[in-house]
């Protein structure tokens, strides 16, 4: 019996998720992100899939060692590197051939720099702020940014993009049409200045999912690559597939008398004489002392309520008064389905006040990935 937990990684649903988006896309092409390790399913394995199916054109991480990773294990995608690069990581991200992405003159000037060391000559997406208010030029100031790049001869103006902070939300409507609109402008008045850009881009997956995209050729889903909408009211256009399904494995069984107390804490007390289960999973694999006396697993295709608080290691449920059959070494779901029923990262995320990006991205590196599809 071992109580190990692993993570079961649905490679075909995600390219599902892919080609969804690329319908959506009408004809644009795509970038799938796959930054924070793919949100936490595997870097390389969904990167290497993804590349193999042919279900996007582009790659997107936050940082070189990404995209270095991605290199060494043979991905020959484009990749686009959405944070800005500091100076002594430039060397390392150009020899990767990542794309960089510029907000300002001393950005433009580092890669340019740069690139003229390395004899090369640099792709660069200037990146426009419509209302993010993150990283990114102000819209007065791309016109010139775009000259700068254009006139350097180690760069390359490649792309030109903007992101949408509330795309995914219906009282957001407004303010991202206006984003868009905005960013229309913007890019007019640069290629007015510099001529044709070969990418613009704006859309994340609230934007791909429900809104016009404009004249925009290249969209950037995220979340819903892996099977969940980036917010509950995000419009339910398409059906995403699930990708994930996690498991743990019952390590112990016991019984446990009213008025007694379990875990840390004493947070919780037996209401009646019951059975609990310790499962072996814990915040320190990535399921959040969040869901203390909140969460839920299922066994044997019955939904059994987390007790007392989640330990790093371990964590209890309880079973009720005839145990419901349980017992040591077996499985315990905690997303995905069993039977009838099914736990999706959702219902966790609004368990612990959160998105499902952060559920997936928890998931630690001591839970094996399993990859099928």
């Amino acid at each position: 019996m071992s109580s190990a937990s692993e993570l079961r990684v649905d490679l075909g649903a995600i390219n599902e998720n892919l080609r969804i988006a690329g319908e959506r896309a009408a004809g644009r092409a795509v970038l799938a992100a796959v930054k924070a390790d793919a949100y936490g399913h595997g870097l390389v394995e969904v990167s290497r899939s993804i590349q193999e199916a042919g279900t996007a054109q582009w790659l997107g991480v936050a940082l070189v060692s990404e995209g270095r990773q991605l290199r060494a294990a043979g991905i020959t995608l484009p990749v686009l590197k959405f944070t800005l690069t500091c100076p002594d990581e430039l060397a390392d991200a150009l020899e990767a051939q990542l794309v960089l992405t510029v907000a300002d003159q001393p950005g433009i000037d580092a890669v340019a720099a740069a690139a003229a060391s390395a004899g090369l000559v640099a792709p660069v997406h200037l990146k426009v702020d419509t209302g993010m208010r993150r990283i990114g030029a102000e819209p007065g100031d791309a016109v010139a940014l775009a000259r700068r790049v254009a006139e350097n001869e180690h760069l390359a103006l490649d792309g030109l993009y903007t992101h949408l902070p509330v795309s995914d939300v219906p009282d957001g409507v407004d303010f991202t049409r206006d984003q868009l609109a905005l960013f229309e402008s913007v890019a007019a008045d640069v290629r007015a200045a510099v001529g044709p850009v070969p990418w613009v881009h704006a859309a994340n997956s609230g934007a791909v999912l429900g809104h016009d995209l404009g004249s925009t050729n290249l969209v950037r889903p995220g979340i819903m690559v892996y099977g969940s909408y980036p917010d509950p009211e995000t419009p339910h256009t398409r059906e995403l597939r699930p990708v994930e399904r996690w498991t743990a494995r019952v390590a112990f069984v016991k019984q446990v008398r009213a008025g007694e107390s379990v875990g840390y804490g004493r947070t919780w007390t037996a209401p009646r004489d019951t059975w609990v289960a310790t499962v072996g999973i814990g915040y320190g694999d990535g399921y959040s002392r969040l869901l203390s006396n909140r969460g839920r697993m299922l066994v044997g295709g019955r939904s059994y309520p987390v007790v007392g608080r989640v330990c790093m290691d371990q964590t209890m449920l309880d079973l009720g008064p005839d145990s419901g059959g349980v017992s040591a070494g077996d499985e315990a779901v905690l997303v995905g389905r069993d039977g009838g029923e099914e736990i999706r990262t959702a219902e966790i995320a609004e368990l612990m006040g959160t998105i499902p990006y952060e559920v997936t991205c928890l998931v630690t590196s001591r839970v094996p990935r399993r990859y099928v599809g």
